[in-house]
């Protein structure tokens, strides 16, 4: 039951990230092609990575996302740290997955 569990949230995930990436502000699948070829595909293999080695941060990658893009659509604002920012309002306190993203973004510049 988990493992099926594990792979419906997985899936959520990646459908909404996806969505985001062809619906979001001026991005699409692809938009890295030219610049960075290999971006969507680092990106999945570091969340996936993550994800398999502790099911429990798909629901929370899912959920960051969703606060990401509830409050002005999906601009990344919930990964600003500092006082007054969303990552510091009550409703974002226990946000979890902030490695994983750290962790793709480093691989990305590297």
């Amino acid at each position: 039951m988990e493992g099926s569990l594990f792979k419906v949230v997985f899936l959520l995930l990646v459908l909404g990230l996806v969505n985001t990436l062809v619906h979001g502000q001026g991005t699409r699948v692809g938009f890295y092609s030219s610049t960075c070829s290999q971006a969507e595909s680092i990106v999945k293999s570091t969340v996936a990575a993550h994800v398999n080695s502790d099911s429990t941060l798909a629901p929370g990658l899912l959920r960051m996302h969703f606060h990401d893009c509830f409050v002005q659509g999906c601009d990344a604002s919930v990964l600003i740290s500092g006082s007054g920012t969303e990552k510091t309002a009550f409703a974002n306190l226990a946000l979890r997955g902030y490695e994983v993203i750290d962790d793709a973004k480093t691989k990305l510049e590297a």
